[in-house]
């Protein structure tokens, strides 16, 4: 689907945003019957509750409480719930700063989004929201149409978004935006000095693959490496039947590396942008990585393999020493690579990694402005030799039983080897429904970084 604002010629009706300090004002401008209706129903301009007001031929109008600040504070895009009135046209009419009418625009654009491509019952047409004034709406649909690729493909089943599908919705993506793309897979990874993407892979018989995709010729350059495992059993280190629940995401890294990219080509931002996704899937075969197995990597570092489930930053070491064999001016690295993560952030922020005080800030600065919250841990250069096993340059999966988003970190950083590195370990998942995010995969990160862009490359 395709996210879109009503024309602004459309005929539409007003949804009114009621802050709860305002009620009283609010409720004394309407028209007695309206007032009425809403005092017996209980309206107090909580946040997010939103109410129809009937009129001759039907809903005249809605309005939705916007709470005090204190609850603002704790709900992002509660706005966002407003996409469910009827279908049709509206247009916000209320005290609204240009920062809360962009989260409003571009919060409703998200909620608008269905996955329904397996419901033989489809979800009839969508309430649809006028650009509200002073908003971007360039901006706001490439966010939207970005965020809905990256739903799409990780909400996808692994039946049907293996390494061959993702590959097809890779080369999609690059013949929309005229860029260059190419595929290494199978038997040739091994031939082309990409070893652990292969080792991961190689059980399964949809066939691992690397692509590489370039656009635009001018400009500063920002390089994306996703990682794509399109479904994690575990390996020989097999997941328990609930571990593997939401393993389909697992390619959450990928998803969102190319919903990026959607966004900064859509927008047609004057960067040299490159894509780069290692396709994978972890399962178990005759053939399949073994524990204690040792590999050497397309970089030269030696890998004892201590956990075939900790394979993600196995294909991702491949993919970055790939990605800095080329200059580049920024490295970025996104992944759903730990269950540390989680614990220490929970499932709403995207927690990322960068030794550069400049991108960090930049980082955070557009994370506010795209209402995209992400969290910064630390390289801490003393835990390096947690990952060093001694009988190999590096231990993909130390039995420390600390600091396990960390450590898998440091691992990366040993293959980006580039001052201006940032990793994002994300979810990629709502596990509840919340405004504008439904359940099931999600973006994290790609709107901050896309709003930090400017600060990052000097554009």
């Amino acid at each position: 689907m395709t996210p879109v604002f009503a024309e602004s010629t459309a005929v539409s009706r007003p949804l009114h945003i009621v802050a709860a300090e305002d009620l009283a004002g609010f409720l004394q401008s309407q028209s007695v019957a309206a007032r009425g209706w809403l005092t017996d129903q209980g309206f107090e301009a909580a946040l997010g509750d939103l109410r129809l007001i009937p009129g001759g031929d039907g809903v005249a109008a809605a309005v939705i409480g916007f709470g005090s600040a204190k609850t603002r504070a704790r709900q992002r895009f509660a706005l966002a719930k407003a996409a469910s009135l009827p279908a049709g046209a509206w247009h916000l009419v209320g005290n609204l700063s240009q920062t809360q009418r962009d989260e409003a625009a571009l919060g409703w654009l998200l909620a608008m989004y269905r996955f329904d491509r397996y419901r033989t019952a489809k979800v009839g047409a969508p309430a649809v929201l006028q650009l509200p004034e002073g908003c971007d709406a360039d901006r706001l649909l490439a966010m939207a149409a970005g965020e809905y690729l990256t739903r799409d493909l990780i909400n996808t089943p692994a039946a049907d978004m293996g390494p061959d599908q993702l590959e097809a919705a890779f080369l999609e993506l690059a013949a929309r935006f005229g860029a260059r793309a190419k595929v290494v897979k199978g038997d040739d990874l091994l031939e082309q000095n990409f070893p652990m993407i292969h080792a991961v892979g190689r059980a399964s018989p949809r066939e691992p693959r690397l692509m590489d995709l370039h656009w635009g010729n001018s400009g500063p350059s920002l390089t994306l490496v996703g990682k794509g495992v399109c479904f994690d059993t575990g390996g020989l280190n097999i997941k328990p039947s609930t571990g593997m629940l939401l393993m389909k995401k697992d390619m959450g890294g990928a998803a969102t590396v190319m919903g990026l990219a959607q966004m900064i080509m859509q927008l047609g931002l004057p960067v040299r942008l490159r894509v780069i996704v290692a396709a994978v899937e972890n399962v178990i075969a005759g053939n399949a990585l073994k524990p204690k197995d040792i590999l050497t990597s397309r970089k030269g570092l030696t890998v004892e393999v201590n956990d075939t489930d900790a394979e993600g930053r196995l294909v991702l070491g491949d993919a970055l020493a790939l990605a800095t064999e080329t200059p580049t001016d920024v490295l970025i690295s996104m992944a759903t690579l730990t269950g540390a993560a989680r614990v220490a952030v929970g499932p709403d922020l995207a927690p990322y990694y960068t030794d550069d005080a400049g991108m960090a800030a930049a980082l955070e600065s557009g994370a506010a402005a795209a209402f995209d919250p992400v969290w910064r841990l630390p390289f801490h250069t003393p835990y390096e030799h947690i990952i060093e096993p001694g009988i190999a340059d590096l231990d993909n999966a130390p039995g420390w039983g600390f600091a396990g988003s960390v450590t898998a970190a440091l691992f990366l950083r040993r293959f980006a080897d580039h001052p201006r590195y940032m990793h994002f370990d994300i979810y990629g998942h709502a596990p509840a429904d919340l405004p504008a995010r439904p359940k099931g995969g999600v973006g994290q990160g790609a709107r901050a970084i896309l709003a930090g862009l400017p600060a990052m490359l000097g554009l």
